[in-house]
Order: C-alpha cells, then sequence, then structure tokens
C-alpha cells in the first residue's frame, strides 16, 4: 500500500505541472517524449531471454492500453479542460477497476463494487460544483477512455505476472513502456508536424521530470504496489490523487479550495478505505478458518 501512496502524492503535483508549464505543446508529442523517457529507463533491465514471445505480446498490449492510449487521450482533454476538472473526471477509475477485475474472476465482488462507488462520492463532495470549461463533454469523454485504459491495464498486469511469478517487475517493464512508445510514436507521426514543435527550457525539464519520475518510476511502483493489494483497495487508491492533488494546490500553490469539502470527502475515501481492508481481512479469515 505504500507504494499507491508514494505515487500518488508523487502524481498530485502533475496536474499542476501539466496545464502550467506544457500549455501549447502538442499532447502527442508530451504523451511520446514522456514514454520514450521511461522506456530507455527500464531498458536496460529488460530480460529479452527470460521472456517468452506470448508474455512480451501481452505485456506490449497492456503498456499500450495503460500507458500508450492512456496519456494519448487523458493529454488532449487538457485542451478542453483545466487541470482541476480533468482531475475531477478521473473519479470513475475505481469503478472501472471492480469491474474489470470481477469480469477477469466472472464473478461480482460486491463489497469492492462498493467501496469504489464510497470512494467516487467521496471525490465529488471535494470538487462537485467546479465544472467550467466549454467542451466539458468531449474532455469528459476522453478522460473516460484514458480511465478505461488505465484500469485495464493495471488489472491485466496483475493477472499477467500472477501467473508469471518466478519474474520481477524490472525484467519485464521494458515491454510496456515499449508498448507505449510505438502508439504514441505513430499519432505524433501522423498527427504532429515535428518541425512546429519548440521547447523552453522549463518545458524541457517539465518533460524530463515527467517522463523519469512521474511516468517512469511511478508507473513501475505502481504496478508493483497494484500486484499486493486486493481490487478494493487498488480501486480506492486510483482517487486517492484527487484529494492530494488539492492539498497540493493549496499548501504547495496557495491556491485557494473548500476546506470543509476537502475534509468532508477525504474522509469519506479513508473510510472507504478502512472499510475494504475490514471487511477483506475478515472475508480471509473466514475462509481460512
Amino acid at each position: 500500500m505504500a507504494y499507491l501512496f508514494i505515487v500518488s502524492l508523487i502524481w498530485a503535483f502533475s496536474f499542476g505541472l501539466i496545464k502550467g508549464n506544457l500549455t501549447g505543446v502538442d499532447s502527442n508529442f508530451v504523451g511520446f517524449a514522456r514514454l520514450m523517457i521511461s522506456f530507455l529507463i527500464f531498458l536496460p533491465f529488460l530480460k529479452i531471454k527470460k521472456i517468452n514471445g506470448r508474455l512480451a505480446f501481452k505485456l506490449f498490449l497492456a503498456g499500450m492500453l495503460q500507458f500508450g492510449i492512456m496519456y494519448l487521450t487523458y493529454l488532449a482533454a487538457f485542451r478542453t479542460l483545466k487541470a482541476y476538472e480533468v482531475a475531477l473526471f478521473t473519479i470513475f477509475t475505481p469503478i472501472f477497476v471492480t469491474l474489470i477485475d470481477d469480469a477477469f474472476a466472472r464473478k461480482i465482488n460486491l463489497l469492492h463494487l462498493a467501496t469504489a462507488i464510497i470512494t467516487v462520492a467521496g471525490t465529488w463532495v471535494i470538487k462537485r460544483g467546479e465544472i467550467e470549461s466549454p467542451g466539458v463533454m468531449t474532455g469528459f469523454l476522453l478522460v473516460q477512455i484514458s480511465n478505461l485504459c488505465y484500469a485495464f491495464g493495471q488489472v491485466y498486469y496483475r493477472k499477467l505476472m500472477a501467473n508469471n511469478d518466478q519474474l520481477k517487475d524490472r525484467d519485464v517493464f521494458g515491454y510496456m513502456y515499449l508498448g507505449a512508445v510505438v502508439v504514441t510514436a505513430l499519432a505524433t507521426g501522423i498527427l504532429v508536424p515535428i518541425s512546429t514543435i519548440t521547447l523552453t527550457t522549463k518545458q524541457v525539464w517539465t518533460i524530463l521530470y515527467l517522463g523519469a519520475v512521474a511516468s517512469g518510476i511511478s508507473f513501475f511502483l505502481w504496478n508493483i504496489g497494484a500486484r499486493k493489494v486486493n481490487a478494493g483497495t487498488l480501486a480506492i487508491f486510483n482517487d486517492l490523487k484527487i484529494p492530494l492533488a488539492v492539498t497540493v494546490s493549496l499548501v504547495v500553490f496557495g491556491e485557494k479550495t473548500n476546506i470543509p469539502s476537502l475534509l468532508i470527502g477525504g474522509t469519506i475515501i479513508l473510510i472507504a478505505l478502512a472499510m475494504n481492508e475490514y471487511f477483506s481481512r475478515k472475508q480471509r479469515n473466514g475462509i481460512q478458518s
């Protein structure tokens, strides 16, 4: 759970950095640049000889969805939405996580679904009434595609690694980023005139940070953390970045927010996490007895 919290805290800073420092830079190029940096970081660790072609393709597919298509749609949403609106529209990811996990298991876990819905409600309390941007429906749909791809990728990765527990995460993660790089490179090559891309020094440093830390290291730690918790906990942590992002904006960047809503919504999310852990532990103890 510690991995998921650390990454959620790192990502709490990312919304403002993207909107504040990368406005005007094509989103397809930003996604490609971030993921290429991530791929280069993990390329030396890739154990090609230990991974059969079938598994390599599945990892490639998981990365293409979880990181590649997710970024293309997520970053495109910033064209029509404000940063906090993008953050708000990610609130449905927990429900996608639980439904996809249930689909793989071919059963419905009502506990995980209930805690995911409670988490969504708590997040809505924090950011309700703040939708202002024109073109909001386009942005909303883009974020939901992003949510679905990200949810599927992390659940699918859990399943793949559970069936190949002789492998370490660092041995295979390069294939995840390779899939993401290929799809974002195609989008960039088709849609972006490279000659028009100009970056300031601040934008270069922002992309380097986002590629190495917010994407490369953080996605790696997130997927490790995803393997160590149940689907309910994973779903809840998918929304924890939102109250953390609001807190960071308030404390670090001096922005204004509705403090009572933040406290109420954050408390609801923590209650959902506590409920999930308590009842999951009771379920496990009941099975063991």
